[in-house]
């Protein structure tokens, strides 16, 4: 049935009362060439059963895949309760909740999905969500500039995803901030500092980076608040379940006390790979920042009979509608991403988080020690990384992950055209939805397809 609550009667009162013969006379300033009429190419309805029938063969043609590509963008398993209760009416059409009395479930929700995320980064203070985990980081970046209020210059490592970087880049460059590229270490893969940067108002910290590696977060972060700057956290949330906190980053001896913003994409947090998104950005942080936080930010107090309720806090509706008040005009809430990401971490827990982070990262050691055994692989790096690994190729890296896809296998990523330094190439990631057979299979079709490509005679190309 159509989703419109008046009926027939109520439409011939309304149109009597405002002295309308139809519902098409109020549009009689629309041109009748624009008009397209009754729909003629639309197919006749079909029946439930033979509905389900085309959909599956549709998504048939798109084939079933052993999927091995991370680069920020991560296959877990998300438990069929996530989105059941995710997709029920009261979150599926909630609208942003301004109007408290009318909103306590949403703003319950919201306030709890803080609260993990505070507890995950230990930081102080979490907002409701943003665009994603890119436009997350540019949003910090501009957030260090305000609070330092002296430099506009931040440090960005090259080991930060190109992409981030990219949009990073394209929000800030005309508002006269510097982005200052920082190297990374040939065989380490770890983020190498400049002897002298100058004044610079923050430091990006990817944990882990963009390769899979780990930086040594306690001297970065202590570098950063001895040179005066704020240090920004660029997380993983499924790491944080194992890795320390960025609220826990520095050195006890220097009393850092931790990263100053943490931020990152919520994507692994229970919701799935869907063609590009939707996703969400998060974005924790100390307290003494809080009010240079774009986004929602909901707390919790008691009404006149002590009772416990819950409303947007800090921040008037003006800050979300006009440009002129606001901290950031693309702060989109990801509300209903948030919502299933809350659900998520509430229904996994501490120690069910722990696991799949655990879970991921022994697939990817297991699988980087096979592929490295078998001739013309090699580890692009020798520090330890989380759920990802860079492996360099003798062979052209585009043309084996052709190969491998051939057989079944998203082997990886191809990053040679973003980092040249480093040859043939590819991001290779394992999550916990990989079992040790599907390690073996990817194994033994990458052996074979190096095998076979050194066995084939070279081209001869005609001019």
């Amino acid at each position: 049935m159509p989703f419109i609550p008046h009926t027939e009667e109520d439409v011939s009162a309304m149109l009597g009362a405002i002295g309308a013969a139809s519902i098409e006379t109020l549009f009689d300033e629309i041109p009748a060439a624009l008009k397209t009429g009754k729909l003629k190419d639309v197919p006749d309805g079909l029946p439930e059963m033979a509905v389900a029938r085309l959909m599956q063969e549709r998504a048939s043609q798109d084939g079933f895949w052993s999927n091995f590509i991370g680069a920020g963008v991560y296959e877990h398993h998300i438990p069929a309760a996530i989105w059941q209760i995710t997709t029920r009416g009261e979150f599926y059409s909630a609208y942003t909740p301004y109007q408290a009395e009318a909103s306590q479930g949403t703003l319950q929700l919201i306030y709890e999905y803080q609260t993990m995320m505070t507890r995950l980064t230990g930081l102080d203070v979490s907002n409701a969500s943003l665009y994603d985990g890119a436009s997350a980081l540019a949003e910090a970046v501009l957030m260090a500039v305000r609070s330092h209020k002296t430099s506009r210059r931040v440090l960005v490592p090259k080991t930060v995803h190109p992409i981030y970087r990219r949009v990073v880049n394209t929000t800030v460059k005309n508002q006269g901030i510097e982005l200052v590229e920082l190297d990374f270490d040939a065989a380490t893969g770890q983020t190498v500092l400049p002897d002298d940067p100058g004044a610079f108002a923050g430091l990006v910290i990817p944990q882990p980076n963009f390769f899979g590696v780990l930086e040594d977060v306690h001297a970065l972060t202590d570098w950063a608040h001895e040179k005066g700057a704020l240090a920004i956290a660029l997380v993983n949330p499924t790491t944080l379940a194992v890795l320390e906190a960025p609220g826990q980053w520095g050195s006890r001896v220097n009393q850092s006390g931790g990263a100053d913003i943490a931020v990152g994409e919520g994507q692994p947090l229970g919701a799935p790979m869907a063609s590009g998104g939707p996703y969400f950005g998060f974005m924790c942080c100390r307290q003494e920042f809080v009010r240079q936080m774009p986004g929602r930010i909901v707390g919790r107090t008691v009404d006149l009979d002590g009772k416990p309720g819950f409303t947007l806090t800090l921040q008037a509706r003006e800050q979300h509608i006009r440009r002129s008040k606001a901290t950031s005009n693309i702060c989109t809430n990801q509300g209903l991403v948030v919502t299933a990401a809350t659900q998520y971490m509430a229904l996994l827990g501490p120690q069910g988080l722990a696991k799949v982070a655990s879970a991921s990262h022994a697939g990817t050691v297991a699988l980087a020690e096979k592929l490295a055994a078998a001739p013309g692989v090699t580890r692009a790096f020798v520090s330890p990384f989380f759920h990802e690994v860079v492996l360099i190729l003798n062979d052209n890296a585009k043309d084996v992950l052709r190969a491998l896809r051939a057989q079944g296998i998203l082997g990886g990523l191809d990053i040679s055209g973003w980092y040249p330094e480093l040859g043939q190439a590819i991001l290779v990631c394992v999550t916990e939805t990989k079992t040790a057979a599907d390690l073996d299979h990817y194994v033994q079709q990458m052996e074979r397809i190096l095998s076979k490509r050194r066995e084939a005679p070279p081209c001869a190309y005609k001019r």
